[in-house]
């Protein structure tokens, strides 16, 4: 079992039960519980809670560009996500969408591909890592492996989504859901051109950009932060 060290300006993901050194100081797990408080040896006071999701992705590896988790809770929302769904996510990269979606299938499954050796590598270290067991990750490719059918929701996050929207498209459930991921207009395009040949019903297209506020000194937008990302379409099978 994992623990969060966390106080205002540093937390840690630590194995329970174990002695650990810090900047701040050596902390000792032994006997400690959740909701605990403990103090290193300096005096620096933690708090013992449970990690979420976002805790255990922020420490995970990165290989290839991934979708961030604002833009996941906006395939979430718009898709009405239930904890039953059948889900297939295509190009896994770092698995972090994969990760994400898994945490909300408490009676589901999600199945997810990746063919690039390097990325199934860093997605395998990082699904162990979460501890989730209805991750299925296949190493191979979508285009030529996928026997399932029946997905309340298909997401296709690659280069050539296009040219993968058919195999989608009859994989699906009638009323699932397909959501691609774009990140640029030219990717974008071409996937409002080939969607047209197939029954969803009117597409939207979204555009995530989330801008955090200041309060320090004064209290304004930030003049840094992450905005556009990429669009996101999403289509239901009829």
């Amino acid at each position: 079992m994992r623990y969060l060290l966390l106080s205002k300006d540093f937390k840690l993901i630590v194995e329970r039960g174990k002695k650990i050194s810090t900047h701040l100081g050596i902390i000792d797990l032994k006997n400690v519980k959740e909701g605990a408080k403990v103090k290193s040896h300096l005096g620096k006071e933690f708090f013992i809670v449970r990690p979420n999701i976002l805790d255990l992705i922020e420490k995970m590896k990165r290989g290839a560009q991934v979708i961030l988790p604002k833009d996941i809770a906006l395939i979430i929302a718009y898709t009405g996500l239930m904890p039953n769904w059948k889900v297939l996510d295509v190009g896994t990269g770092s698995a972090f969408s994969s990760i994400f979606l898994a945490n909300y299938l408490s009676k589901g499954k999600l199945i997810t591909y990746e063919k690039d050796e390097r990325f199934f590598k860093i997605a395998k270290e990082n699904i162990e890592f979460s501890g989730l067991k209805n991750i299925k990750l296949v190493k191979g490719d979508f285009f030529k492996g996928l026997k399932e059918k029946n997905f309340d929701l298909i997401i296709l996050d690659l280069e050539e989504a296009n040219k993968a929207i058919k195999i989608a498209y009859e994989s699906l459930k009638v009323g699932g859901y397909l959501v691609i991921y774009s990140p640029t207009v030219n990717h974008l395009l071409k996937v409002c051109k080939e969607v047209k040949k197939f029954e969803f019903t009117e597409m939207k297209i979204l555009e995530n950009i989330v801008r955090e506020w200041q309060f320090e000194k004064t209290l304004r937008p930030k003049t840094k932060g992450i905005m556009h990302t990429g669009f996101i379409a999403i289509l239901r099978k009829i």
